[in-house]
């Protein structure tokens, strides 16, 4: 599983790829192409023969030799993970063809990503690669972008071998005038750590006991207002009952020469609003009087002048009764004889 075989045909001298799990017949003329790889560390050619090529993901350890720019060797042991990209090689066979274009794939990217960190550790300096190790190894053999970001894998396109990750797993001096250094500088780092930690401890302590000295100042600044705060309170507790004391009488004779004088007051204004009501009550009398008066001698001059009217109502029907009565006892010829009679004798003597 997870891996495949080429199976070569000297007959026909072509050959094919066959992936696992797979059960497959080889032909009179077929035979399997044998894989010889490096092993061992460092590693070392023909070390591992193979019929079928595992696709990964694996990994492989590897020891390095590297000289930084002042002339520092050092032994990096490293730890590769690795896979074969198989996307298009499952399609196509030319595709798969590939994965075995490479025969010691193992020895090859060995030394590829060596050659790339030798060339990179050659122009830092033996304190910038012990500070920046894992950085420099990374961007020499996976590259940067354009952003400046460390690239997450690097491939192989001649066998579409990718590897994915890079593990420092050790550095050690080649040399004793470099491991004396090293573990110079790096005692040197150490004391200078503990130094650190013992400057930031103390500088803690010191913040620490000044907080809690300033905590105790406040607290007993606090105290003592609080103490003055009860001490003026007292006073003025003190100070009002003597004033209350001494005033007790004066204020209660205040009171209750207020009291009479307030009770002196309600009476004169009691006084004043039964006068008030009493007036009141006189000149709704008066005026109740004063109209019924007015209303009697209203309806005393009415009848009267009822009276005087049905007289001379009655009266002029008495005189049309008595000139209608002598009108009808006259005669309507007698009337206009004598009319006329008056023009007639005019025209006469004339």
């Amino acid at each position: 599983h997870n891996a495949c075989v080429q199976i070569y045909d000297y007959k026909e001298k072509k050959a094919r790829v066959v992936f696992g799990p797979h059960l497959v017949m080889l032909g009179p003329d077929e035979q399997f192409t044998q894989l010889s790889l490096s092993g061992g560390k460092p590693k070392r050619p023909n070390v591992i023969r193979a019929l079928a090529l595992l696709l990964g993901p694996d990994f492989c350890t590897d020891v390095i030799t590297i000289e930084t720019a002042d002339h520092a060797r050092l032994s990096l042991q490293l730890a590769y993970n690795w896979h074969f990209d198989i996307t298009r090689a499952l399609e196509s066979q030319t595709e798969a063809a590939k994965l075995f274009s490479v025969p010691d794939f193992v020895g090859d990217m060995c030394k590829a990503i060596a050659s790339r960190i030798r060339g990179a550790v050659a122009s830092v300096t033996f304190d910038d690669f012990h500070k920046n190790s894992s950085r420099i190894i990374r961007s020499s053999v996976f590259g940067v972008d354009d952003k400046g970001k460390v690239r997450g894998s690097f491939e192989f396109p001649q066998n579409r071998l990718v590897v994915t990750s890079i593990d420092i797993q050790s550095v050690e001096p080649v040399d004793q005038r470099t491991r004396d250094s090293l573990i110079k500088s790096v005692q040197l780092a150490i004391e200078i750590t503990t130094n650190s930690q013992e400057a930031t401890a103390r500088h803690e302590a010191e913040r620490a006991e000044q907080e809690a000295r300033g905590r105790l100042e406040r607290q007993k600044i606090a105290d003592e207002a609080e103490a003055e705060r009860s001490r003026r309170d007292l006073l003025e507790l003190q100070s009002q009952s003597a004033a209350i004391e001494s005033t007790g009488q004066a204020k209660a004779e205040a009171q209750s020469r207020a009291e009479a004088a307030r009770i002196e007051g309600e009476a004169a204004v009691e006084q004043a609003r039964l006068k008030a009501d009493a007036a009141a009550i006189e000149a709704a009398s008066e005026l109740e009087r004063l109209t019924k008066a007015r209303e009697a001698e209203l309806k005393y001059t009415k009848e009267q002048n009822e009276l005087h009217l049905n007289k001379e109502r009655e009266t002029t029907q008495i005189q049309i009764r008595k000139f209608k009565e002598t009108i009808d006892a006259i005669g309507a010829d007698t009337i206009r004889a004598i009319a006329v009679a008056g023009p007639e004798m005019q025209v006469t003597n004339t």
